[in-house]
């Protein structure tokens, strides 16, 4: 059924190839015995998204800003993103975002939403307090563990 050429299974590549289209994802990788085969793609949110760090002479004189990230993920209070996915501040666009800088939270209130495989998933303040930060912006790419908003 597959075709073999150099030990190479071609019609597993195509098959895998087939399940990113059908799942809207950008990447997949299988491992059997000796054997590992990754299979990515650029997603359109990539293309879109790419200007806009391109894009930053003004954004980049301001280093502060470019250093806050790389302290909010030691900070005990950032709230991490608990999986992959594409981050909203607000319910739909154009609508009023769940919080903003300085807002006081309750447990259980949610922060953002993270969209994963068409799925859009809600994230929960994980106790009450002030949020004094906001690391991501609205529909920006979030990877697993990714501090995403402080709750102080």
């Amino acid at each position: 059924m597959s075709e073999k050429k150099n030990g190479i299974d071609k019609g597993l590549i195509r098959d895998l190839a087939n399940i990113l289209n059908e799942t809207d994802l950008t990447e997949i990788e299988v491992e059997q015995d000796d054997l590992r085969i990754r299979v990515s793609r650029q997603s359109a949110t990539q293309y879109v998204q790419a200007p806009l760090a391109t894009a930053a002479p003004v954004a980049a004189a301001a280093a502060p800003a470019v250093a806050a990230p790389v302290a909010a993920a030691d900070n005990k209070n950032a709230v991490p993103a608990p999986m992959v996915g594409t981050a909203y501040l607000a319910p739909a666009p154009g609508a009023k975002a769940f919080i903003e800088i300085g807002a006081t939270v309750k447990e259980g209130q949610t922060l953002v939403i993270i969209e994963a495989m068409k799925t859009m998933n809600q994230i929960p303040a994980p106790r009450s307090g002030k949020v004094t930060e906001i690391l991501i912006t609205d529909g920006q790419p979030v990877e697993y563990g990714q501090p995403l908003v402080i709750v102080e």
